[in-house]
């Protein structure tokens, strides 16, 4: 590859270099204990000894009771009380190649991300085995939770069961679940071969216009087999990669769309293990990379004036959090192979990808026009009235007496006060286009957190935590 450096390379360097923190970095290794703790306050079902977000009860402990099954445990995916396993999955998977990626920079956190991981997979286990034949993709009616407010302890709302079998597909889900749980095992397999006689560590309808499959199941199966790939070696599903096809090109990777995700994993095939068998994955990512990066002739990516990467009106900061974590971990792939790339007649190397990275890291953290930190909890300016149930609602020990359904509209919900509990780490949807947040309880599109945007976050927040190299 050519190692010059273009005009149109040094314009993004000046770009990058003009958004850079001026005031120091963030502290990332605090952002990631945080990132890490939010998972706590999102668990269902009996809640351990050691749980630190304390403001939390035991909640869910019904859950599977219509199908006769155990379905306890899990996590809420958002400010709601349902249990969406597609995202779920999703949000497992993430945090298990975070930890494969960055497990040696994570220091002490490392267990803590186990812990947050081994939370999903039991319950995605029970998901895959409970009944055979078939699959439960969640728990809880959608419609019926998001006409009211209460606390996850409190729910009175119908836990409704929802399965696919062979009589009722679901590729995508199914292709997520197998992700997760093959690339979990992979990080508790890294675990048992690297630290050998150590002490463990703490290890259809119902879902649209929720979480639908808008981008289809293909990217899911080219994921699920991806990670399978990765964890056996299995020809067969290597067979079963070349056979799905690629996806036409995309600029962007979410719990919906993978199709980045799974190229960049299978483009470290062709850039670590020198396999050529690869190389259309590697050219597949470069791609997607080059539709990032802002001053590549093929970007089609937005960039707010404070230099915020801006993909969607709702939620936004779930591809922030996506696309950094691909940025650096695609870098670091680079590095460790001196390899660089063009989009055009731009060179790219690894240190443009972790610029990018780092400055949308920076600006969640809070370097952005209006001084404001999007993770909850974090610096001293950070979003008061966050769209999550549990966290406007005073808790159990603070209010014992239930809160039905309709109950807590009024006078929480529609309180101008914050949130009487701090939901530490949690990261919302974001500011919008002109880098603006109101803090609006009602605004879920700006101010309701999630899982996934979290779990994509902690893999970049490792990676700065503990250097950038490597």
């Amino acid at each position: 590859m050519r190692r010059g450096v273009s005009l149109r390379c040094c314009c993004l360097f000046l770009f990058l270099l003009l958004i850079e923190n001026a005031h120091g970095n963030p502290n990332y290794r605090e952002a990631l204990a945080k990132s890490l703790l939010f998972f706590q306050g999102q668990r269902s079902g009996r809640l351990p000894k050691d749980q630190q977000i304390t403001w939390r009860s035991n909640s869910g402990l019904s859950d599977g009771l219509f199908a006769h099954v155990d379905l306890t445990g899990g996590y809420y995916d958002a400010g709601d009380n349902v249990k969406f396993n597609f995202p779920m999955a999703f949000t497992t998977t993430m945090l298990s190649w975070s930890t494969l990626e960055y497990g040696k920079k994570m220091g002490p956190e490392l267990q803590n991300a186990r812990a947050a991981i081994r939370w999903a997979t039991d319950y995605l286990l029970k998901c895959a085995t409970a009944t055979p034949g078939k699959l439960y993709v969640g728990v809880g009616d959608p419609n019926a939770d998001h006409k009211c407010w209460e606390r996850p302890e409190d729910m009175d709302t119908v836990r409704s069961v929802y399965s696919v079998s062979a009589s009722n597909p679901g590729s995508d889900v199914a292709g997520e679940t197998a992700a997760a749980l093959a690339a979990a095992s992979l990080n508790v397999l890294q675990f048992a071969m690297l630290y050998r006689g150590a002490y463990s560590d703490s290890l259809g309808s119902a879902v649209c216009p929720f979480y639908c499959s808008y981008s289809g199941y293909k990217d899911e199966l080219l994921w699920g087999a991806a990670w399978l790939f990765r964890a056996t070696n299995d020809v067969t599903y290597y067979n079963f990669i070349k056979s799905v096809g690629d996806d036409g090109g995309t600029d962007v990777f979410s719990w919906d769309n993978k199709f980045a995700g799974a190229h960049v994993l299978l483009a470290r095939g062709a850039l670590l293990n020198r396999d050529k068998n690869f190389e259309p994955y590697r050219q597949e990512a470069e791609d997607f990379i080059c539709r990032i990066l802002p001053n590549s002739p093929f970007t089609t990516t937005q960039y707010t004036q404070g230099g915020l990467m801006y993909k969607m009106p709702e939620s936004n900061l779930q591809y922030v959090t996506s696309i950094s974590f691909l940025l650096t971990t695609y870098a670091k792939y680079m590095r460790a192979t001196k390899h660089y790339f063009n989009c055009g007649n731009m060179v790219v190397n690894p240190g443009l990808l972790t610029s990018l990275a780092k400055r949308q890291v920076d600006y969640i953290l809070g370097v952005n026009p209006i001084k404001m930190s999007y993770m909850v909890g974090f610096g001293p300016n950070f979003p008061r009235r966050i769209h999550h149930r549990g966290s406007s609602l005073p808790s159990l020990a603070n209010h014992p007496q239930s809160i039905r359904c309709d109950g807590g509209f009024e006078p929480f919900f529609h309180s101008s006060n914050p949130n009487p509990n701090i939901l530490v780490g949690a990261i919302v949807g974001g500011p919008n286009q002109n880098d603006g947040f109101p803090d609006d309880r009602s605004d879920y599109s700006h101010s309701e957190p999630a899982t996934y945007i979290n779990a994509a976050m902690v893999g970049p927040l490792a990676y700065f935590a503990g250097g950038k190299s490597g």
